[in-house]
């Protein structure tokens, strides 16, 4: 062969590894930018998932004290009808010592803790989807999506639709930039 068609043939392969090396990074990079879209939805129906079960699980909870509360009612009047009849005790004075039904504080407490539970695993979720968010904004701005993202276009979502769910406290504080302390009574 001649000099002039090796080096050719060198370019060609030299030009043709630089093509499929950058053929093979651009692929990378749509594939990973598909995964981080596909986990950051993922992520936020988890999140509302796990919110709708946390809220469900509240209103539940509270139903529950509130029968108890109306069915310990029902059985205290049947005691004191069944007791006294239906005007109560006529005595001017009664040295009887009785013993009443007591509505207890463990459904209650209880009902506190899933809630502080319920809260702090929303939280939980809501970080990483914080995480993934971000995760996904520094691969949009990496050295690999300035060289190939021509191609893809990515980001192919809206990213604010994603966002955490906040309250409107919190929004007014980060707004306002202040905050006043919880006032419990």
């Amino acid at each position: 062969m001649k000099p002039k068609t090796l080096i050719t043939i060198a370019i060609f392969a030299v030009i043709g590894g630089f093509g499929l090396s950058y053929a093979g990074c651009a692929l990378d990079f749509r594939s990973s930018c598909i995964k981080a879209e596909a986990g950051i939805k993922a992520q936020y129906s988890e999140d509302q998932n796990n919110y709708d079960n946390m809220w469900k699980s509240f209103r539940e909870m509270a139903q529950v004290n509130n029968n108890y509360a109306e069915d310990l009612k029902k059985v205290f009047d049947s005691a004191v009808q069944g007791r006294y009849g239906a005007n109560g005790s006529q005595a001017a004075m009664q040295w009887i010592h009785e013993h009443n039904p007591s509505l207890s504080d463990a459904t209650y407490t209880k009902l506190q803790a899933a809630i502080e539970a319920g809260r702090n695993r929303f939280e939980a979720e809501q970080k990483q989807l914080i995480d993934r968010k971000r995760e996904y904004e520094v691969l949009l701005g990496s050295t690999q999506a300035l060289a190939t993202n021509f191609w893809f276009n990515f980001p192919r979502i809206d990213l604010a639709k994603f966002d955490i769910v906040t309250s409107d406290r919190t929004s007014k504080a980060f707004e306002e930039k202040k905050d006043d302390e919880i006032k419990l009574r």
